[in-house]
């Protein structure tokens, strides 16, 4: 696991190739795998590779999310509101265990923030995917995640960048 995390890296550039249906199914198994508070399982996920959709969820962002209509795939998470108090904290989770298992199977990803976003200076992020994505009241989108084939490959943080500053021992000292 410390391997995928060293390796992973946000990726925004994909090459022309489609993700396998074999990888397609085990990210799917991924997702179904997620942990969730009390076992609501309060997301559900939208798998789209039809590149008019794709270009659509593009547009989701006033900025940030144009290299969604470059992606061979890309899952939209979404959560029922009415199910659990701590849908957002469950969908986020699934959308990071999403992104380790594309790195595990070589592709490359992207998390695209949809959550108290907007999508033009009226409207939000969510409201247009509503609309994009025919989605009922009770199910709000958290994030997108864009999938593909890496056409870039990000250098790994280096150990020596990372803030260790941010690690306190047990109580909370300033550094």
């Amino acid at each position: 696991m410390i391997e995928l995390l060293r390796q992973r890296r946000s990726v925004r550039k994909f090459a022309g190739q489609a993700v396998e249906p074999e990888k397609v199914k085990v990210l799917t198994e991924a997702l179904l795998r997620s942990p969730s508070s009390r076992g609501f399982n309060p997301w559900d996920f939208i798998f789209v590779q039809d590149k008019s959709i794709l270009s659509e969820l593009a547009g989701a962002k006033e900025s940030g999310s144009s290299f969604i209509k470059d992606a061979a795939l890309a899952v939209v998470v979404c959560g029922d509101q009415s199910k659990s108090d701590v849908w957002v904290e469950d969908c986020s989770i699934a959308s990071i265990i999403l992104q380790l298992t594309a790195q595990s199977l070589g592709l490359g990803s992207c998390w695209v923030q949809i959550h108290k976003r907007m999508h033009s200076s009226d409207m939000t992020s969510n409201h247009y995917l509503k609309e994009v994505l025919g989605l009922p009241d009770n199910i709000a989108v958290e994030s997108i995640i864009a999938i593909g084939y890496p056409a870039e490959e990000p250098e790994p943080i280096k150990y020596d960048f990372l803030d260790f500053d941010k690690i306190h021992t047990e109580k909370w000292e300033e550094k």
